[in-house]
């Protein structure tokens, strides 16, 4: 896993496109609509490096062996006074040409265990019923509830959302 600053996402926005549009296509609610046309997905990344430069957003990028970006985790930093213990993390993504590998739970801890330095709790949301709600809660995250049709599925459905938070640094 590498940290990622808003340069390399903008160097390598067009291979996380690739990522992106990869994950929407396998039917994950990572927050677009299929099919997610290429241009769209790096126009988007692009927007993260901005994020990304000013710290407000924190990205792993996780590579295969030619260095393409296969997976990526994200923390978002809130930007109040009041909420600076706490950050969301988002676009847990994996390849399916590298799924069923473990490389999403690595993932995972790699987001928690850099957010330990001064988080003491992550959020976050999954489309309910999801390969991921598994995942989290088989990594002691805790189910706080859900929402219904809270988000579209890739395919457009109206889905339910469960959230999930995660207490750090005992």
């Amino acid at each position: 896993m590498e940290r990622w600053t808003g340069t390399h996402v903008r160097a390598h926005a067009e291979e996380l496109a690739e990522l992106l549009a990869d994950t929407v296509a396998g039917g994950a609610s990572v927050g677009f609509l299929a099919p997610l046309a290429h241009a769209d997905a790096a126009a988007w990344w692009r927007e993260r490096a901005e994020a990304t430069a000013a710290g407000r957003l924190a990205l792993w990028a996780a590579l295969d062996d030619t260095g393409r970006p296969v997976g990526t985790v994200s923390l978002v930093h809130p930007d109040k006074p009041n909420s600076r213990h706490r950050a969301e993390l988002v676009k847990l993504m994996v390849h399916r040409s590298v799924r069923g590998q473990g490389l999403g739970r690595r993932l995972l801890g790699t987001a928690e265990t850099a957010a330990a330095a001064g988080i003491t709790l992550l959020h976050l949301d999954t489309e309910t019923g999801s390969p991921a709600e598994h995942l989290y809660r088989s990594a002691g995250w805790t189910r706080a509830g859900t929402i219904p049709d809270y988000a579209a599925s890739p395919a457009g459905e109206l889905r339910p959302t469960t959230l999930y938070y995660k207490r750090l640094g005992g």
